[in-house]
């Protein structure tokens, strides 16, 4: 797997009807969609959420490939996930040996497992390939603002987010920087198992910590400089306005749990 198939924290600009919608609307679906991902039952409601997923990808202009590519760093979880499920579900018996028992019921369990996280995953990643990390930061402010009456540092809990997202592409390409220097110095991160692989990426922590706290500081330095002190007294050049489409699209994503809710009750 190479580093650049990590796409989580990117930003694809575009002008798509996903892109235009207030960054809170976007929020609040994607909560509404990951409550009807752990109320689905069955095939219905797995489909239902499976066609509403395709849509908005379709509406949102991001390409499949790029989705796609940012399934291979999971890939492992994947696969334990439904290792676990197979191995260790109880139900009907197909084959059993050692402590292992593989049943009907945890083959199922386990393809459905498998796909709730790719969708889970799928619509968490939309989110930020349309939406910039500015836009999540005011976003995420907004939607926590009522807990400031308990002098919740909201602001700021919403920039370190948006900031470390955003640090995610930064560190990655990073990362790949140094591993080619180190590879033109004779390191070799490809052979041997995977312990031996593992080792040979300890030299790459110490430079990458020391870029990482240098842009840190250098990023510091830069807000200083523009008189950034915190959420106290800031303003917006961009004022946040809810629009009929946006509130659709969570009138939308809220009667989509709702239904899926209720198939899920009768196991549809």
């Amino acid at each position: 797997m190479a580093l650049r198939d990590i796409t989580l924290g990117q930003y694809f600009p575009g002008n798509s009807p996903i892109h235009r919608l207030d960054p809170r609307a976007k929020l609040t679906a994607m909560i509404c969609y990951i409550v009807a991902l752990f109320l689905a039952e069955w095939l219905v409601t797995y489909g239902i959420l499976l066609a509403v997923l395709a849509a908005v990808v379709a509406v949102s202009t991001v390409k499949l490939k790029a989705l796609l590519r940012g399934m291979k760093p999971v890939v492992f979880i994947l696969v334990f996930t439904a290792v676990l499920n197979i191995f260790y579900t109880p139900g009907e018996s197909l084959a059993s040996f050692w402590i292992f028992n593989i049943t009907k019921e945890g083959i199922v369990h386990a393809i459905f497992m498998v796909v709730r996280i790719l969708m889970l995953i799928s619509c968490t990643f939309l989110l930020t390939y349309t939406t910039s990390p500015l836009e999540l930061t005011d976003g995420l402010e907004s939607l926590l603002g009522p807990l400031k009456a308990i002098h919740v540092p909201v602001h700021e809990l919403s920039m370190m987010m948006s900031i470390a997202l955003r640090f995610i592409p930064t560190l990655i390409e990073e990362t790949d920087k140094i591993m080619s220097a180190q590879r033109a110095r004779g390191a070799d991160f490809d052979s041997g198992n995977l312990i031996q692989r593992a080792r040979a990426l300890i030299p790459l922590l110490v430079p990458l910590f020391i870029s990482a706290f240098r842009r840190a500081d250098e990023l510091a330095t830069a807000m200083e400089c523009r008189c950034y002190h915190g959420g106290e007294g800031r303003t917006r050049m961009k004022q946040l306005h809810y629009r009929p489409g946006d509130m659709l699209f969570m009138l939308g994503a809220l009667a989509l749990a709702v239904s899926v809710g209720i198939l899920g009750h009768f196991g549809l």
